[in-house]
């Protein structure tokens, strides 16, 4: 899994990467490799195939739950659609709709929580069983609750997968294999959690902010 912390200043480059990566439009220098293949020799459909992504600002379609997970292609079994809902943490909270997995989703999904667009955007990743897991800000402008159920998908989900993950709340990336941190467009830093803190950088005086600041409790005098 590599991670990219967010947290520095606006136009580092996160979300570019993303686009890069799925040729929304090709780089016009460097090299990007996906399984030892320039992203530009892919068959385009092949490579998104190849690749996962999860947003923070999930787009869901006017329609069902089901036709949503699935991406309005029925020939997908409701057994593997079920399965991935599962394991997303999202089957819980589609059983109590009233239709369930036929219960209707209006334009962007507007009828439902923030919380639970992202968990049935975990869902319809894992439907598609994709190599290559690209996940953006997936925890951010969702309840405690709702976030523990979606860390708890996303732990089962980037298991036997490369992950690329961006998150500006850097204790969702401390296991990470390795963390690229992009300062205006540039790569700064790059190491495991336990090496970046050690080099006392960048992303060393990230956390250290983010942590004092979730620490900061006001406390009660007797």
């Amino acid at each position: 899994m590599v991670s990219v912390p967010g947290g520095g200043a606006t136009g580092s480059g996160k979300t570019t990467t993303i686009k890069l990566l799925n040729r929304f439009y090709d780089i016009q220098q460097g090299s990007i490799k996906v399984s030892g293949v320039e992203v530009r020799e892919w068959d385009l459909r092949a490579l998104r195939r190849h690749i996962g992504v999860v947003l923070q600002d999930v787009f869901l379609f006017s329609g069902d739950v089901c036709a949503n997970l699935a991406l309005g292609d029925s020939s997908i079994p409701m057994e593997r659609i079920q399965k991935a809902a599962q394991i997303a943490n999202a089957e819980r909270f589609i059983q109590r709709l009233p239709e369930r997995f036929y219960a209707r989703v209006k334009e962007r999904g507007s009828n439902f929580s923030g919380g639970q667009r992202q968990l049935l955007s975990l869902a319809r990743v894992l439907v598609f069983e994709p190599e290559i897991l690209v996940m953006d800000e997936a925890t951010s402008s969702v309840d405690t609750d709702t976030e523990l159920l979606i860390r708890d998908a996303m732990e089962k989900i980037m298991r036997n997968r490369t992950c690329l993950l961006i998150a500006h709340r850097l204790s969702t990336i401390r296991n990470a294999d390795r963390i690229i941190v992009l300062h205006h467009g540039k790569v700064r830093e790059t190491g495991s959690h336990a090496e970046l803190m050690e080099k006392k950088g960048i992303y060393h005086r990230l956390y250290q902010l983010q942590y004092e600041r979730e620490v900061d409790v006001p406390r009660v005098h007797e």
